[in-house]
């Protein structure tokens, strides 16, 4: 199972109530060092459910992908 740093798909509440999709993708330097790049995406969910269901469908995300912290 992989660290919750790991996680590629980070789904988070905002102000509003609504989920928000966070898109993190990891690179490592040349020493090992991993550089992790996080895109917010535009769209607002109204259920967590929901945002995952966007997620498989334009990412290809997998069940275990998720972080919700």
């Amino acid at each position: 199972m992989t660290d919750a740093s790991d996680r590629p798909f980070l789904i988070n509440k905002d102000a509003e109530g609504n989920f928000r999709l966070t898109v993190r993708t990891t690179r490592y330097n040349s020493r090992g060092y991993p550089l992790v790049t996080a895109t917010l995406q535009e769209e607002a969910f109204k259920t967590a459910n929901a945002a995952r269901i966007f997620a498989r469908e334009n990412f290809q995300a997998q069940p275990g992908e998720y972080s919700t912290k």
